[in-house]
């Protein structure tokens, strides 16, 4: 296989070091590169100035999107900041490539509708990188929810949370995308894995609403805090996001009329209770490394490739995310309830 990777920063080495571990010799690697930085980030985010990224995972790298599209690759990893994936993804489908798309799939809905008339007219593969939808905790959850073993759900409340300077140590914070509203930063959108996962459980909300902004002394002009209420028919979905929290917290609670769950990411565990309160199932996985999330989700995406199959994500579940995103943002600026009307 031929793929191309459209920034290499430190997802886009990622991608290429995955790709080369389940490809080998069998991959061309090439890369569209603006920055043209040669450090490698390595699997624990750290910069390493003494390797070279293109002789590391042996890439071929161009100057210009149009002299890699050139090279005629199969398909191709949008890895740029998020206000710059369109463009590419565009440019990408019609230069034939089936692509993977890196959450979210833009910072607004500008050209989506373009895009998703391209990939249905030349019959292209799109996953979006919702890595998530893979791990072992989600996945247990999805099946105790399918199974009905707590019930019918009555309320839902999920949190993400992580001190932004910490994220990529070998950055300056404030040059991050997720830092400037140029690249389409912000926790609403960069934060986007839980509006993800939601949606895959319960589908879109009928409206939110948001409150938050910037409210920390971090030196970034976008919004740092975010709580949303989701309101799926009367049952009540909270979403906490923000920039700050030490240490970091990722976890979701649902509480159902006949038990109650709780995923926790940091702790790679899922605890079952009973309607009694009586703790029936806990699931661990320790020891489990993150980086498999991306290797199944990229072993995924070449699968629906040879296949033509839907991914376990699509074009269409990602522009679900992205616009249960932009109502909660429209809801913050405004002060008022959002609907989020069918599409179609």
């Amino acid at each position: 296989m031929k793929a191309l990777i459209v920034g290499l920063g430190g997802v886009g080495q990622r991608h290429a070091r995955n790709l080369r571990s389940l490809l080998g010799d069998d991959l061309q690697l090439l890369a569209w590169r603006v920055r043209r930085l040669s450090h490698v980030v390595t699997p624990a985010l750290q910069s390493d100035a003494t390797r070279n990224v293109e002789a590391e995972y042996g890439i071929c790298s161009f100057d210009s999107l149009e002299d890699a599209l050139a090279a005629r690759p199969e398909a191709a990893f949008i890895c740029n900041p998020t206000s710059l994936h369109v463009p590419a993804a565009l440019a990408c489908v019609r230069a034939g490539c089936d692509v993977f798309l890196e959450k979210p799939v833009s910072h607004n809905l500008d050209c989506l509708d373009e895009l998703e008339r391209e990939v249905k007219s030349r019959q292209r593969i799109v996953m979006v990188g919702y890595q998530l939808r893979f791990h072992p905790c989600f996945r247990r959850l999805r099946e105790i929810l399918r199974e009905g073993l707590v019930g019918g759900v009555l309320a839902v409340r999920a949190t993400v949370g992580e001190f932004l300077p910490g994220w990529h140590p070998y950055e300056d914070y404030r040059q991050m995308y997720a830092s400037r509203a140029d690249l389409g930063g912000g926790v609403l959108v960069t934060q986007i894995h839980e509006f993800d996962y939601l949606y895959a459980l319960f589908g879109m909300p009928r409206r939110v609403f948001t409150v938050g902004g910037k409210r920390s002394a971090l030196e970034i002009d976008v919004e740092d805090t975010a709580s949303t209420l989701m309101d799926y028919d009367g049952l009540p979905v909270h979403l906490h996001q923000d920039y700050v929290q030490r240490p970091p917290s990722r976890n979701c609670e649902i509480v159902g009329a006949r038990g109650r769950l709780v995923m926790d990411f940091p702790t790679l565990s899922l605890t079952r209770y009973d309607a009694e309160g009586v703790m029936v199932e806990r699931a661990s996985w320790e020891g489990f490394d993150r980086n498999l999330l991306f290797l199944n989700e990229t072993q995924h995406f070449l699968d629906c490739v040879r296949s033509r199959s839907k991914p376990e994500v699509d074009l269409a579940d990602g522009i679900a995310s992205l616009r249960m995103a932009l109502a909660a943002r429209q809801s913050m600026a405004t002060g008022g309830v959002v609907e989020v009307a069918p599409r179609g």
